[in-house]
């Protein structure tokens, strides 16, 4: 999956952003509208039964429609209606916090990009998923529960995900690299491009960015939501970024690259190690390329990939709250959860990356196991769209303009810390 990872076999992370959009239906049913405004959390419909609305952005609904008509097929009397957003992920955004902000209950259920639920949750969107909204979460790669978590309380439940992995052309480096210094060793004696990535301006560089300073010990923001990214750790990290660009391991043409330009480099032969999400695996093997999968790798063995995916919340101000939880829990039973996997759309469910029959028609299963298991969530806070240009600035300007490490991290925390008090 590209980044939001959830665009393209859940792949594209796209940036966050605010812009007027329509809304596409599949249905010209509408729910409900009005509603009492959210509280922290409202008791309305915690036990009233009936249909209801799952809003979801169109690029990906494929995945979920049948397990919408097993749904339906089951409860006649508590239909679930698709309602299809747009395919970008600053318009369903923009459409799904219009209706929101004016307390309506057209959408029961909602699926989220992994980093609006801190916004929705702090904007009191969302019912907390505590007391009658109560669900099991020991299953779920915990990772994935970390990005559904604000202050400590669940507030949507992870519906699908995606991590990155390092793609390792066999004709160009034999050795698997176990630490990002193996890697550049490996560069080394590499012809041509060795490592290419995502380092254009946009969330991709944010995702990147923050896999060196993660896999690095480093952090960008604390629990307390205040800046931690002059820690030493997260400058040794986001340094190794900046050399590793300046000295050749990543490719000079990664600054102008996303995850699709990164995709034809691998797929074409043109580099030996690229990053991407598991989208790229069927590309390459339908390129009859010879090559292996692992997860990234840091300073000292297994990198830290950021995650995508969906988290489903449930509208405070839904009037069938209990179907609406019945039905998020739905989604990730292990049937459901199977489907999705078969789709390339990477589960929740940990369990489902252990079937054997699954891993052999989708043999990256494991290393994107061990990536999950790794991950972390961008971080989580309501003023993320600040956080990410202020990464993504700081660092581009790291990369090609000369500022330092040290100037680049001060000016993110300076911006950061603005953010949270506009």
């Amino acid at each position: 999956m590209k980044l939001s990872a959830t665009r393209r076999t859940g792949a594209a992370l796209c940036a966050v952003a605010l812009s007027a959009t329509t809304l596409v239906a599949c249905s010209s049913d509408s729910a409900d509208g009005g509603g009492s405004s959210g509280g922290g959390g409202s008791s309305d419909g915690a036990g009233e039964r009936g249909p209801i609305t799952f809003a979801m952005g169109r690029n990906d609904t494929d995945k979920v429609t049948p397990i919408i008509d097993k749904w339906n097929e089951e409860h006649p009397d508590e239909q679930v209606t698709l309602k299809e957003l747009a395919g970008e992920a600053d318009d369903q955004r923009d459409t799904l916090v219009q209706s929101l902000q004016a307390g309506n209950s057209d959408y029961d259920v909602m699926a989220l990009d992994v980093v609006w639920t801190a916004d929705f949750a702090a904007n009191q969107w969302l019912e907390p998923l505590e007391g009658d909204f109560e669900v099991d979460t020991s299953g779920l790669l915990q990772s994935t529960v970390e990005s559904a978590t604000y202050n400590d309380k669940l507030y949507a439940l992870p519906q699908n995900t995606n991590g990155q992995l390092l793609f390792r052309n066999l004709d160009k480096v034999e050795s698997k690299p176990d630490t990002f210094e193996d890697l550049k060793s490996a560069c080394e004696a590499v012809e041509g491009d060795c490592l290419t990535t995502q380092l254009k301006q946009y969330e991709g560089l944010t995702v990147n960015a923050l896999g060196f300073i993660n896999g690095w010990g480093g952090t960008v923001i604390g629990d307390n939501g205040e800046p931690t990214v002059e820690s030493d750790e997260a400058k040794a990290g986001l340094q190794a970024l900046v050399d590793a660009y300046e000295d050749g391991t990543i490719a000079k043409g990664s600054t102008a690259a996303t995850e699709e330009e990164t995709n034809l480099a691998f797929t074409e032969g043109q580099t030996a190690f690229a990053i991407n999400w598991p989208y790229m695996y069927s590309n390459a093997e339908e390129q009859g390329l010879n090559f292996e999968v692992q997860p990234l790798v840091g300073e000292s063995g297994v990198g830290v990939s950021t995650l995508g995916g969906y988290n489903n919340g449930i509208n405070v101000n839904s009037k069938h709250k209990a179907t609406a939880k019945d039905f998020i829990e739905f989604i990730i039973n292990e049937e459901n959860q199977l489907s999705f996997a078969k789709a390339s759309f990477p589960p929740v469910l940990s369990s489902i990356y252990n079937d054997e029959a699954l891993i052999e028609e989708h043999p990256y299963l494991p290393a994107l196991k061990e990536s999950l298991e790794n991950a972390k969530p961008r971080p989580v806070s309501p003023f993320y769209p600040a956080i990410s240009k202020a990464i993504q600035d700081n660092t581009y300007a790291a990369l090609t303009s000369g500022k330092s490490v040290d100037d680049a991290t001060k000016d993110m925390a300076a911006a950061i810390k603005q953010a949270a008090q506009q």
